[in-house]
């Protein structure tokens, strides 16, 4: 049975950039002329592909992130309704914003395959206290943006 929570906060997945008509019609001319070109090679399957993808950014881009309940309880981490035990996290670690104009996320590495990395926003909460309670739990360790984080920023998502 989980105990009460130490502490609640809510955020979003990620910050939502509205794109503009033209950054939509350079999807789709980017993707045209890879279509374009894969049918001129034959590569029907990966044409095929690379619209699926272009409509899949399409769409991503359009959506607005959910607004998800965090909770710190004793056991581990709640998202929603999903505990993350502490037991299955492998480390943690703090990303701070040079520049202070962004809330600092914390970055979980756990062993599930399904979500085996997590990036938890920490606007509206003491970051300090989080730290501490996740130090007495989880071992500290360096995480660094991935390669899909980077680019997810410079496409603007």
């Amino acid at each position: 049975m989980l105990r009460d929570s130490l502490l609640e906060w809510d955020g979003r997945e990620y910050d939502h950039n509205p794109k503009s008509t033209d950054w939509y019609y350079a999807l789709g001319i980017i993707a045209a002329a890879g279509i374009i070109a894969l049918i001129l090679f034959g590569e029907y399957l990966i044409a095929f592909l690379v619209m699926v993808a272009a409509a899949t950014i399409a769409l991503h881009a359009a959506k607005h992130p959910h607004l998800h309940h965090f909770q710190l309880v004793e056991q581990g981490l709640i998202i929603g309704e999903e505990l993350h035990p502490f037991e299955r996290m492998i480390s943690f670690s703090f990303l701070e914003d040079s520049e202070n104009e962004l809330p600092p996320l914390l970055s979980i590495k756990n062993e599930s395959w399904l979500s085996p990395h997590l990036v938890i926003p920490l606007e509206g909460v003491d970051s300090d206290i989080v730290y501490a309670f996740f130090l007495q739990h989880v071992d500290e360790d360096e995480h660094r943006h991935t390669l899909i984080d980077l680019v997810a920023a410079w496409l603007g998502f």
